[in-house]
């Protein structure tokens, strides 16, 4: 490539992305500044070049900056939350990563490239506050699960129920495995209102849903004064204080989070992102993972010390294909349930109804159960009873039930051509892997073996809604 195509090459890629970039050489002089990253400072280009960028980092009352820490020290800095004020007064938080340019032995300058987060944290605590409002409501409305809300006459089920009500009477942290969709939240909080701590919060966080840059914010609270534009604000171990705090998906937390999570079990305190005080904290912690705890530390997705600091009561809550016998009352409750919900009349479900869903391998557990009925209850109109003929099956787990060498008949397959079979069988396949992965999009595209565009597409074809946004 001749040198005139390779400047307009590099001149396209910084006009274009959507990432900022800003370099400075040896001295502090500005040398790149592009386009992105004059919309995330509010700063003109021509005004940026045309000063040192000391007296830049003066005029907006920037500390620690990352570009003047890589030009003195000369090492990379990775993903680094930085708040800020630009030129305007407004607020800014960016996710930088900040590299020393070397040439030889010669030292160049000090790149960063920069990621608007402004918006997804101010989301982030949106949510945050939604949460606690909602967890404030439900203490003052009685809205909880107990016990007696878990449906199952299983021997499985009932030697799980049991255990977690001993595991009630106690305050050692409690490790849960159940595939997705059993009902892992239910019996945490079954277990947190059972308990001596239940006049206090139980909060719930999914670890999948949040990103790495805001999880430690959000986890361990933030200080006022601790970096620019700051606020003092709890974080989830300081809302759950005297009472439980369930964090789902324990598996997809970041490992440097986990280290520190473990700090705070051991030592009984949270010190708040900025702050030096040491705050103590009493929260009893309920963790959950939706796939074996063999796989998680065998994969190394969590930490050994962790894993033993978390699973002092050990949790396994069977798959609805191991306890069938609880169908039938399951699909009872369903039918209260959505009857109120839907204004109907439906006065059961058939005998023939609850053979055809035992048959079923339930891979979406009780949540695919429940989903079945309010399904098929949606399209029903004044019949009394559930009859196998309204029963529609997911067609990707109804395909993946049968072995490679069954035949299919014509019946079975209600006359769809082999594209529409292998687009129900990859849709299943997105699907699973986006709950899997808490609908982390980057993550369901590693288990698929394709890259985050091309997920994107296929989730816009089949209309697979992400529920992170």
């Amino acid at each position: 490539m001749n040198l005139e195509l390779y400047e307009i090459l590099m001149r396209e890629i910084l006009i274009n992305i959507d990432e900022g970039i800003h370099f400075i050489d040896n001295k502090g002089k500005t040398i790149i500044y592009n386009d992105c990253m004059e919309k995330i400072e509010k700063m003109s280009k021509t005004y940026v070049m045309s000063k040192s960028f000391m007296d830049i980092v003066d005029e907006m009352n920037i500390k620690n900056s990352t570009l003047l820490e890589v030009l003195n020290k000369k090492k990379t800095i990775e993903n680094n939350m930085q708040r800020y004020v630009d030129k305007n007064g407004k607020e800014i938080t960016t996710l930088n990563t900040t590299i020393p340019i070397i040439n030889g032995n010669d030292f160049i300058g000090a790149l960063e490239i920069s990621k608007d987060i402004t918006t997804i944290e101010t989301l982030s605590e949106q949510v945050t506050n939604l949460k606690n409002n909602l967890t404030n409501k439900e203490n003052k409305s009685g809205g909880r699960y107990k016990f007696e809300d878990i449906i199952g006459n299983s021997k499985l089920m009932k030697a799980s129920i049991k255990k977690c009500e001993k595991a009630s009477k106690s305050d050692a942290s409690v490790f849960i495995y159940g595939e997705t969709g059993t009902g892992k939240e239910l019996i945490s909080q079954s277990i947190h209102y059972d308990s001596n701590r239940n006049e206090h919060p139980f909060i719930a966080q999914n670890c999948a849903a949040l990103p790495e840059s805001l999880f430690e914010g959000i986890l361990f609270g933030t200080i006022k004064g601790g970096f620019t534009g700051a606020v003092d604000r709890p974080g989830l171990f300081e809302q759950a204080n005297k009472g439980t705090l369930l964090l789902d998906e324990i598996n997809s937390m970041p490992m440097t989070l986990q280290a520190k999570l473990l700090r705070v079990l051991q030592e009984g305190y949270v010190r708040r992102v900025g702050g030096t005080n040491n705050i103590p904290v009493d929260v009893r912690v309920i963790a959950t993972t939706n796939e074996s705890p063999t796989e998680i530390l065998n994969e190394n997705k969590i930490r050994r010390d962790l894993y033993y600091r978390l699973n002092v009561i050990n949790i396994e809550i069977p798959p609805l294909r191991e306890r069938k016998e609880d169908i039938s009352l399951l699909c009872d409750m369903f039918i209260k349930k959505y009857n109120k919900k839907l204004n109907k009349n439906v006065k059961g479900i058939s005998y023939d109804s609850i053979n055809y869903l035992k048959k079923h391998t339930w891979q979406g557990n009780v949540r695919e159960l429940e989903n079945v009925i309010y399904s098929t209850m949606s399209m029903m109109d004044n019949e009394k009873n559930i009859v196998p003929e309204m029963i529609h099956l997911n067609d990707y787990y109804h395909l993946k039930e049968k072995k490679i060498n069954d035949d299919y008949s014509l019946d079975d397959l209600e006359y769809k051509t082999l594209d529409h079979i292998i687009g129900d069988i990859e849709e299943g396949y997105i699907i699973e892997s986006l709950e899997k992965t808490g609908y982390n999009v980057s993550k369901a595209a590693a288990i698929l073996g394709i890259n985050r565009q091309n997920l994107q597409y296929k989730m816009k074809k089949y209309n697979i809604k992400n529920f992170n946004k």
